[in-house]
């Protein structure tokens, strides 16, 4: 069971100091991609995005850089940002402390970004204090859903629509397992949004900075 759209009240009680949404006078939205790059669905994603002139972040599974290292470039140069997301995938609930740090510093041997969004959202409150002095905690505002085989497109479609606003973070799967509701919902959100004149931007990716050398000693 997810939410689509985060309560507000959640987001301060639940992590207060990460990253939920991105409150400022301009009507932007802040489209984000997990899991990929894949070369099944991460290149159509990089297309529609072109078309909209939009810039998006891309949490990045690192075997998934590793493996699909020219769309990783590809993602790079036409300017969005990435964020780490595991090397693995891994659910930060069902793995040890010094595993799940590993998992992530793995990744970063792959590339550098300061921005970390936990897969699944699950990560330990010991897990969490090991990583927030060197990365930034991204969340969201809204959970599409695309992931789900159970939702049809156009109740994904109208569900994330209906929750989105200026400032929201808003939550896609550049992945194999959603790419059916993905490729039928992008499009309409970003025209929707597109026309009322809102835009799309990346999250910066150097919102706070990071030293590994000292992720173990604190």
């Amino acid at each position: 069971m997810y939410l689509t759209k985060t309560p507000f009240l959640l987001s301060k009680l639940y992590r207060p100091n990460d990253l939920w949404c991105i409150e400022g006078e301009g009507d932007d939205i802040y489209v984000t991609f997990d899991d990929g790059p894949v070369p099944e669905v991460t290149p159509w994603v990089l297309e529609q995005l072109d078309k909209y002139n939009a810039k998006a972040t891309f949490f990045c599974v690192g075997d998934n850089v590793r493996k699909n290292k020219d769309i990783f470039s590809e993602i790079k140069k036409r300017g969005h940002s990435i964020g780490n997301h595991t090397f693995n995938h891994l659910n930060g609930w069902k793995s040890n402390r010094i595993d799940y740090v590993f998992n992530i510093l793995k990744c970063r041997k792959h590339f550098h970004t300061d921005l970390f969004r936990p897969p699944y959202g699950k990560i330990s409150f010991i897990q969490r204090n090991l990583i927030k002095k060197h990365f930034k905690l991204i969340y969201w505002t809204v959970l599409s859903g695309d992931f789900d085989p159970a939702i049809t497109p156009e109740t994904c479609l109208e569900k994330t629509i209906s929750s989105t606003k200026k400032g929201s973070i808003v939550v896609f799967h550049d992945s194999i397992k959603a790419q059916k509701n993905l490729k039928a919902v992008l499009p309409g959100f970003l025209d929707h949004f597109h026309r009322k004149g809102y835009y799309f931007k990346a999250i910066p990716c150097d919102l706070k900075g990071s030293d590994n050398s000292a992720l173990f000693t604190n």
